[in-house]
């Protein structure tokens, strides 16, 4: 049975986080009827907005959490009068008398977003190896080819298909290697308890980065399958010469 709903549920820094959410949604969709041709397909103008909006949250969004991961620390022991206090892997950076992550950011608006976060999943008010591991790909890597999808499309250039297919399957594996660790334990890190928490950052926002993902593997290697059957029939063609 649920519990009631927690009174900070929609607080001000939760109106704020998911508005900025929507602004960069925006700022997505400004770019490609910016930069699009008038006669673009509908697909690939979704795919074009997608890529910009993923590119954009990995940058700005999951750029700000490493940011606090590295370099926002406090001590121990006034970490530990935290709400969701979440302690450091031994070690972590030479130390073992700090803690770094979101949970060390002060009044910084991006911590605070990411604390409004980790009430759904506390491992985000710190540092989880898992984690800090994929977003250093998901920022450096997976960012920057989101970004080249957006530019071969918008130059329609068709390698914009390979690289689609191969950043979707990083994005449904990360998404994967992110959750698998919390199914195997139990969910010990995550709270179901209410609406918010479970539907909207749980499942909503993490599987966008699976369904969509799907839908670019799928426009990708139709385009894909679609220039092997035009060389088959060539080639059936000469052969008939």
């Amino acid at each position: 049975m649920a519990s009631s709903l927690p009174p900070d549920l929609f607080d001000q820094t939760t109106l704020i986080s998911l508005g900025a959410v929507l602004a960069i949604l925006f700022a997505a969709l400004g770019l490609s009827r910016k930069v699009l041709s008038p006669s673009t397909p509908s697909s690939l103008r979704f795919l074009f907005i997608w890529h910009a909006f993923d590119a954009l949250i990995h940058f700005i969004v999951e750029g700000s959490f490493l940011y606090h991961c590295f370099f926002s620390s406090i001590p121990v022991a006034e970490a530990r009068r935290l709400p969701n206090f979440y302690p450091d892997p031994h070690n972590y950076l030479g130390h073992t008398d700090r803690v770094h992550g979101s949970q060390a950011g002060g009044q910084n608006p991006f911590a605070q977003m990411w604390m409004v976060y980790a009430k759904a999943d506390r491992r985000w008010a710190g540092v989880d190896l898992a984690v800090v591991s994929l977003e250093l790909l998901t920022v450096f890597v997976v960012g920057p080819m989101a970004v080249w999808v957006c530019y071969d499309i918008a130059k329609k250039n068709l390698r914009y298909n390979i690289v689609m297919i191969i950043l979707a399957t990083a994005e449904i594996y990360g998404g994967f290697i992110t959750f698998c660790p919390e199914w195997l334990v139990g969910n010990v890190n995550l709270d179901t308890s209410n609406f918010m928490y479970k539907w909207v950052y749980l499942i909503f926002f993490n599987t966008l980065w699976v369904w969509i993902p799907l839908y670019a593997i799928y426009v990708g290697s139709a385009d894909i399958m679609n220039a092997f059957k035009v060389r088959a029939a060539t080639t059936r063609t000469k052969k008939i010469r």
